[in-house]
């Protein structure tokens, strides 16, 4: 039961953590998707102030005939450009010049811009125009590396020209790199608006009014308007890979937390924004808590109730063990009445067999004495065992003790380790009395160098099979009269381990063979505990 309950309140925590968890995930994931909508607005309102202003300088310029550098920079001074134009590196014009007007261009450019002499690079055989930049502001040393430069021979400034002027609206250019970088690697972008003046065919491109742009820096005046916040900020032009980044703002994020991205329209040009949240590890601490909190509040009711389990399971234990043991207390006296009587009975059958067998009272009392020692000795082995089980070795070695120490023959003793029950440890040690006392008198252990052999082994989990052999000793008569320990051990040991004895006298030594059986010890231990009981084969 206690364990039940912990383990439901546990899962009851789990599940519960779980719930805030996922609540709080979709919670951050709104509010990842808000801040990517934030910051898309922000960018689509700094292109479009930039358009602004470039559509309105394109209105301006197309009513000029000319357009000499002082005119221009009274045009941008005159735009009164404020923050909203911020992330942008001026306001340049670029002349639309034929390959017939390139010399002339060069000439109105040599004398307005100093240090710059002709159009870069020249223009292609088959090239139909240029569009060179002709004045950047404000007159920087920075914008001044891309004056000349025709932006036309680059392919994406031309692709992003050409759309603007079929369009007449400003169009961003893809990633390109400015030539104000000076040989650096810094992406940016252009917007391009077209200039148009009337030709006798309707209109005639005249150039372009356009902003370039260091990406990096129109991002972070983007950000000015509506902050990045913990989010890592990055911007693509088209498939948001390397290859294409324009700018990024990482705040810390190193790219495994959840993205957010979104289209972004540029001045008719697509951009990709992508927006990444600060990666989540593990449970939050509101998750962390609800789970903790359970897990103590079931540990405290799950040891509040194991205890009161406990008591009432030691409860029931003493009252099983009292009536345990007035049950062994009696079964006690009932087995010691039943082996009192059982020991009485072997005593007068060996009293009736000694007393029949005996020619004189010394006989008489000398076997009757050996008989009962040999009974004695083994009712040791079984008080020290408490009446349990006794190993066989223990057995045979109680009963050969007094021939052990002598040196002039040999004992050899060979077998598993096999436990007795006490009644068939009583009948074997008289039968190894008996056999040790014949040979001892007329045997193996009557002369120099004879040798007694004792080997058991288990025929099967019920049984186990002990046989003596004796060599070595006086030649054995074939035949003779039966005595008394030959009715002992043909009678009263076989009827006690109810298996029959092979006894046979052989010339070259007496051999005997006993079948024994291996009782299960709960059939005799009174006070064995059942969860201990050996398993074993149960005879009747």
């Amino acid at each position: 039961m206690p364990v039940a309950i912990f383990l439901t309140i546990l899962s009851i925590s789990f599940l519960s953590a779980f719930a805030i968890q996922r609540g709080e995930e979709r919670q951050a994931a709104a509010e990842l998707d808000n801040r990517t909508a934030v910051i898309a607005s922000a960018l689509e309102r700094r292109a479009n102030s930039s358009s602004a202003y470039l559509r309105a300088g394109a209105a301006l310029l197309a009513t000029l005939d000319e357009i000499p550098a002082s005119r221009f920079r009274r045009f941008v001074s005159e735009l009164r450009l404020d923050a909203d134009y911020r992330g942008a590196d001026g306001i340049g014009w670029a002349e639309a010049v034929r390959p017939d007007e390139v010399a002339a261009f060069n000439a109105r450019l040599a004398a307005q811009t100093p240090g710059v002499t002709a159009i870069y690079p020249s223009l292609a055989a088959n090239q139909p125009l240029a569009v060179p930049v002709t004045f950047l502001q404000p007159d920087t040393v920075r914008n001044r590396r891309a004056l000349g430069f025709d932006m036309f021979s680059d392919p994406m400034r031309r692709a992003a020209m050409l759309e603007a002027q079929q369009t007449s609206r400003p169009t961003a250019s893809g990633r390109v790199v400015l030539r104000q970088e000076a040989g650096g690697s810094a992406p940016g972008f252009m917007i391009f608006m077209p200039v148009f003046e009337p030709a006798a065919s309707g209109r005639q491109l005249k150039g372009f009014i356009f902003s370039p742009f260091k990406a990096e820096d129109f991002l972070a005046s983007a950000l000015e308007l509506e902050g990045a916040g913990r989010y890592g900020v990055r911007i693509y032009e088209g498939k948001p890979t390397e290859e294409n980044l324009l700018a990024r703002v990482e705040n810390g994020v190193a790219g495994e937390g959840n993205v957010a991205r979104q289209i972004v329209p540029i001045a008719n040009h697509p951009w990709v924004l992508e927006v990444e949240a600060e990666p989540q590890s593990g449970l939050s601490i509101f998750s962390m808590t609800t789970l903790v909190f359970g897990l103590l509040a079931g540990l405290m009711l799950t040891v509040f109730i194991r205890m009161l389990t406990r008591q009432a399971i030691e409860d029931e234990q003493a009252l099983n063990w009292f009536e345990e043991q007035a049950s062994i207390r009696n079964s006690l006296t009932r087995e010691l009445n039943h082996r009192v009587k059982n020991t009485l009975a072997n005593v007068l059958s060996i009293l009736a067999l000694t007393r029949r067998r005996a020619s004189n009272l010394d006989d008489f009392a000398d076997s009757l004495d050996g008989r009962i020692r040999a009974l004695s000795a083994t009712h040791d082995l079984l008080t020290k065992s408490d009446w349990g089980t006794t190993p066989i070795r223990s057995v045979v070695e109680a009963e050969l003790v007094p021939y052990a120490q002598e040196g002039d023959h040999q004992l050899d003793l060979n077998g598993p380790d096999v436990e007795l029950a006490p009644n068939d440890a009583l009948s074997l040690g008289l039968a190894v009395h008996e056999l040790a006392t014949n040979a001892a008198k007329y045997g193996a252990l009557s002369a120099p160098g004879g040798t007694v052999s004792m080997r058991w082994y288990l025929v099967d989990a019920c049984q186990v099979r002990m046989e003596w052999q004796e060599r070595g000793g006086p030649p054995v008569k074939t035949e003779r009269g039966r005595g008394f320990g030959t009715d002992l051990i043909q009678k009263i040991v076989a009827h006690e381990l109810r298996n029959p004895v092979d006894l046979r006298f052989e010339k070259e030594g007496v051999s005997c063979c006993l079948t024994i059986p291996v009782r299960e010890r709960g059939a005799f231990a009174m006070r064995a505990d059942r969860e201990q009981q050996d398993a074993g084969c149960r005879q009747g």
